[in-house]
């Protein structure tokens, strides 16, 4: 479930087809290039430390693909998707999946060159035990933050993160 938690925060960046105009996609291209960032998953007074790669590169239909994998001490995550600004809904839409099989589609809020993407899930842990994801993900001034929580509903237990992502 940390796997899922990580791809959800991570990924919320894959969409739709799209057709941004000049001001929308200058914004997405601005983060093309790798990003590296290092963080501590906090939760039952435990701190696990993991460090993460993204990679952003253009792609096709005006959209902005990436991948990404996260190395915690217990697991590896990966994931993929694409983010793109969809003219018909006049918003950013990201959207992924990851190897720990999860897949979300999150939506983007513009406020100047802010975007944030907020994504909201429940899903279920290998127990099958329901978990509550949250993940948002800030493309600030051309800087990348991943925050993100997990509350296993069962027992109460929550799990927290935030990565800064740097060039």
């Amino acid at each position: 479930m940390l796997a899922a938690a990580l791809a959800a925060q991570l990924a919320v960046l894959s969409a739709a087809p799209a057709m941004a105009g000049p001001a929308e996609l200058a914004v997405l291209t601005a983060y093309i290039g790798d990003w590296r960032g290092a963080g501590a998953l906090v939760g039952d007074g435990k701190s696990e430390p993991f460090t993460c790669r993204l990679s952003i590169a253009k792609g096709n239909l005006e959209k902005v693909n990436y991948t990404g994998r996260c190395s915690l001490v217990s697991a590896n995550l990966s994931i993929s998707g694409t983010i793109a600004y969809v003219d018909a809904a006049q918003r950013y839409e990201a959207a992924m999946s990851s190897n720990a099989g999860f897949t979300g589609v999150a939506i983007g809020r513009l406020d100047g060159q802010r975007i944030s993407f907020d994504l909201r899930e429940r899903d279920r842990d290998r127990s099958g035990s329901d978990v509550r994801i949250g993940s948002k993900i800030l493309l600030v001034d051309g800087d990348i933050t991943v925050e993100f929580e997990v509350e296993f509903n069962n027992s109460g237990e929550v799990l927290r993160a935030s990565v800064p992502f740097s060039r």
